[in-house]
């Protein structure tokens, strides 16, 4: 099995008989470019995960690709009408010979005024690889690789290292990291979480501020 990593949470596993990308989102670069893709899979909803202005042209590009996606990934699809196969926790698929398991079910808790959403993980060949999306589900399998969620508005470092000693994979690969060098996604929460009356004001760097 190959791996490459595009950035925050895409990921293309290369099997002997299957070629997947997972989560083409917004933050991820260079995977417009694939072809000869068999699947492409959807962990959850957010933007991040699911890009929809390259989604559409990706498998135009990639005529045989299946496009899987979690529940709450289905409206947006069907905007974009494309044609998709929604799975659910449980469900497992075929890809090229490659067996597909999907596990978890929820999205990491952001904050208790957030709603939670709908997130998969895609578990491939039986554990040769784990891709949790937006979570901390914990597979009842023994992990070859482990993508490791790194930075995000929905978890802390510690979090992190006890999800990694949990899982106990031979190898880790960290993937959903382009937010510790996007810190406006952590200010959007301020705003819209913050009492009222505040007001969030970011600071750039060297710049003076009247307050």
């Amino acid at each position: 099995m190959h791996i490459v990593h595009f950035g925050h949470a895409c990921v293309l596993i290369e099997t002997e008989g299957a070629r997947i990308l997972i989560d083409p989102g917004t933050f991820s670069a260079g995977f417009e470019a694939e072809r000869e893709l068999d699947a492409i899979l959807i962990t959850h909803q957010h933007f991040d995960h699911i890009d929809a202005e390259r989604l559409p042209p990706l498998l135009a590009a990639n005529p045989g690709a299946r496009l899987i996606t979690d529940p709450g990934s289905e409206d947006t699809v069907a905007k974009l009408d494309l044609p998709a196969r929604t799975v659910h926790p449980g469900d497992t698929f075929e890809v090229g010979g490659s067996t597909v398991e999907v596990l978890g079910g929820r999205h990491a808790v952001i904050h208790e005024d957030i709603p939670v959403i709908p997130n998969v993980g895609y578990l491939v060949d039986h554990g040769a690889f784990y891709h949790p999306g937006d979570s901390f589900f914990l597979p009842d399998h023994k992990i070859e690789v482990l993508g490791l969620p790194t930075g995000a508005p929905w978890l802390k470092a510690g979090e992190a290292v006890d999800y990694l000693r949990a899982v106990a994979p031979r190898y880790a690969v960290p993937i959903h990291e382009a937010t510790l060098s996007n810190p406006a996604m952590h200010y959007g929460l301020f705003t819209n979480l913050g009492p009222d009356g505040t007001e969030v004001k970011a600071l750039q760097p060297g710049a003076k501020t009247k307050f």
